[in-house]
């Protein structure tokens, strides 16, 4: 048997070092395994592959590819230029009309992809440039695109969510039913700040629709609006399994954007699969490096230390649920969300069982919380998708982002400290 100390301080020293050097996080997790049980441990390297490979052998991650092409397909094929005029239609009259319309897609969209960067490049690349011929200024604009972007890891279906559900062996279905509440509150708060902001530089109003083009925009959008109405219906109706509705996500979407809106040309579809397919292999090295760490933690009894350190520190759920709140924004900064959730889903889900915490709502604060990671760097990726269509500088998008982490920090303490905010929605 390998040392357990000698093991561990192998495995996170090198974690630590290729980190700090910039290694992308998928090899950061792949080579620092590799590194414990080649210098430590006496495993065979053949487990390498059949832990790798018995982390993306799952069902329910079948969703992933299908949800990702449904979202590419959404961009091509005219869906996105629906909903956000569908939006405009909504709140059209008001002061900062187009910062509205942003928060208002963010979440629509997220009812279809399930990916806050894929969101944020989709509504950025059409919107920045709107607001800034408007007048807005481009720190703002930028990063209002990349908070709202984020919603769609809240919004089901969620990418996020499945990946928490797989490895907690909590109801998908549940978790994506949790996830209205937080997404649509966090996207009014969006609005208030827009508000403020909209009333301090004077930001122009859109025309007011007059109700016959409401409705002929409504009728526009209704296949697109559709989409996320029937995934989440369908899922919590026993219709259809989340891994099923990405399918439906898909071959929908093509079917609209196709023959429908007929914005689809049939040579969009090799850069559709291929940008989907791109997508899908990105994530799966991450989980797949991911299961392997988690597999060394778990083999070393790593995560039981830790949930016996944390309980040890107080008895109090609340004071608690604080510090893993803390922690998870901490490893948010420095570390991506899939394999976050992956490698602390088996650290932390013992300690909410031992405290009673219904592991739905459980779910819901990790994913919110390591979603605030996308607007913090250094990791921050809807920063870093913003910043590439703005062309606003990495620090100034930061501090402009500030207020709408707030936002996202204030929705995500409600749902941890009144549990029937979220738990009302599966009994």
């Amino acid at each position: 048997m390998p040392d357990a100390d000698a093991m561990t301080v192998v495995l996170f020293s090198v974690f630590v070092a290729l980190v700090i050097i910039g290694v992308p996080i998928a090899f950061v997790l792949g080579i620092s395994s590799l590194a414990a049980m080649y210098f430590v441990a006496d495993y065979p390297m053949q487990v390498v592959v059949q832990r790798m490979f018995a982390g993306v052998d799952s069902f329910p991650l079948m969703a992933i590819p299908f949800f990702m092409l449904a979202g590419a397909v959404m961009e091509k094929g005219g869906i996105t230029k629906r909903i956000i005029n569908f939006a405009l239609s909504l709140v059209g009259g008001l002061r900062g009309s187009l910062a509205h319309v942003v928060s208002i897609s963010g979440v629509i969209m997220g009812g279809i992809s399930g990916s806050g960067v894929a969101d944020t490049a989709a509504i950025g690349t059409l919107m920045v440039p709107e607001m800034k011929k408007r007048g807005y200024e481009l720190p703002f604009s930028a990063a209002l695109v990349a908070a709202s972007g984020s919603i769609g890891l809240i919004i089901p279906p969620s990418i996020a969510m499945i990946l928490y559900g797989v490895s907690s062996g909590t109801s998908i279905g549940d978790l994506f039913m949790a996830g209205f509440l937080p997404g649509i509150l966090i996207a009014a708060g969006f609005m208030m700040v827009s508000h403020f902001h909209a009333k301090k530089r004077n930001y122009p109003a859109e025309p007011r629709m007059t109700r016959a083009e409401k409705l002929v925009c409504f009728k526009d959008s209704i296949w697109a609006l559709l989409l996320p109405i029937i995934i989440i219906v369908g899922i919590r109706m026993g219709v259809f399994t989340p891994t099923e509705g990405g399918v439906v996500a898909a071959v929908y979407a093509i079917v609209i954007g196709k023959f429908v809106y007929k914005e689809l040309a049939w040579s969009d579809f090799s850069e559709i699969f291929s940008s989907a397919v791109s997508s899908t292999a990105t994530i799966s090295f991450l989980i797949a490096t991911a299961s392997l760490f988690g597999w060394i933690l778990a083999s070393e009894q790593i995560p039981q230390q830790i949930s016996e350190t944390i309980l040890s520190i107080s008895s109090n759920k609340y004071a608690i649920l604080l510090m893993i709140i803390g922690l998870l924004l901490v490893v948010g900064v420095f570390m991506d969300l899939g394999p976050a959730i992956i490698i602390l889903v088996p650290v932390l889900v013992p300690v909410a069982t031992s405290l009673d915490i219904n592991l739905t709502q459980f779910g819901l604060i990790m994913v919110m919380t390591l979603t605030i990671g996308l607007l913090t760097p250094p990791v921050g990726t809807a920063l870093y998708v913003a910043s590439n269509i703005s062309k606003v500088s990495l620090s100034r998008l930061s501090v402009a982002a500030l207020p709408f982490v707030g936002v996202m920090l204030f929705v995500l303490l409600l749902m941890a400290f009144i549990p029937g905010l979220t738990t009302w929605v599966i009994k």
